[in-house]
């Protein structure tokens, strides 16, 4: 029964090494081996047949189509944003695309807009050509790729290593049934096997967005009215427009004095009271004290013409 648990503890070692080589972050990849003649397709195939056999991860060879994930932005000046949006809807469903988001907006009486549509990566280049002729005229064009065909190479070397991990773990646990059938020891495998599958769901997830990125080229386009295009109101004379301009004067003058009465009647009022009570109150006590010294010196100045008239 010991050796039965050193060999369940061993081989959980071994698994856990290998899971974290597969994982293990900052590996710098097999360098890509420079490209061969066109005349020199069996060499490169025996390069590749013997690069298997050493068990060594293939790398994209240049004969290969990468992976690259274009994106575009335009910024168009129309005549009508709203519509020109919902032409460009129409042209990239017709080419088998969606639209990602929309938004439009009125400024100054003109209608913005920016939208955001995703089309095959094959047909990048025909919906730019589409969306450039609804325009008056163009006013910025912009575009950008990235290859991420070695991050793809290296997610999937990885999901290998992964999966055959995941099956040796899927087999050292029935083993582990079979021979111990200790919980200890099938909760431990159970766990290891839970943490690989974890791993391979992310690299799937992480390998499935870089295939619809590069499957589906982003193009975002702004919509610039164009300020020619305002239509000119004629200069006749209409009274209900002035008529209606007026109330809505009165209502603003209204609703101004209405305002400031508030504020009058809560704010100033009350920081005019604390403000003058005290100063007033103040006052009154100065009055108070100087009136008995004026009686005082009135009544001094009354009886001096008396004693000048005793003398």
């Amino acid at each position: 029964m010991k050796h039965n648990r050193t060999w369940v503890w061993l081989s959980i070692a071994v698994l856990l090494a290998l899971v974290g080589a597969c994982a293990a972050p900052g590996v710098a990849p097999m360098p890509t081996p420079a490209p061969l003649p066109a005349f020199a397709g069996e060499r490169e195939q025996a390069a590749a047949a013997d690069e298997g056999a050493k068990g060594l991860p293939s790398q994209v060879s240049a004969s290969e189509e990468r992976m690259i994930v274009r994106t575009a932005d335009l910024s168009l000046v129309v005549s009508d944003a709203e519509a020109a949006a919902a032409q460009i809807k129409s042209i990239a469903a017709g080419l088998g695309g969606y639209v990602v988001s929309t938004q439009l907006w009125r400024d100054e009486d003109l209608l913005r807009g920016t939208i955001t549509v995703r089309v095959p990566a094959e047909s990048l280049d025909d919906a730019l050509g589409r969306f450039k002729r609804l325009a008056i005229r163009v006013e910025r064009e912009s575009g950008g790729s990235r290859d991420v065909t070695e991050e793809y190479t290296d997610l999937d070397a990885q999901l290998r290593n992964l999966e055959a991990t995941e099956q040796e773990l899927r087999e050292l646990l029935s083993a582990v049934r079979e021979r111990t059938g200790k919980a200890e020891d099938i909760l431990s495998v159970h766990r290891e096997l839970t943490n690989v599958r974890s791993q391979i769901e992310q690299l799937k997830g992480r390998m499935q967005y870089l295939e619809r990125t590069a499957a589906m080229s982003a193009v975002s386009i702004e919509l610039i009215p164009d300020v020619l295009a305002r239509p000119i109101a004629s200069g006749g004379w209409r009274p209900s427009e002035t008529a209606s301009a007026a109330v809505r004067a009165l209502v603003d003058t209204l609703r101004l004095a209405a305002g400031a009465a508030i504020w009058v009647a809560l704010y100033v009022f009350p920081i005019a009271a604390l403000v003058v009570v005290p100063f007033a109150i103040l006052w009154a006590l100065w009055r108070r004290r100087r009136q008995p010294r004026q009686t005082a010196a009135g009544h001094s100045q009354g009886a001096l013409p008396a004693s000048d008239q005793t003398k």
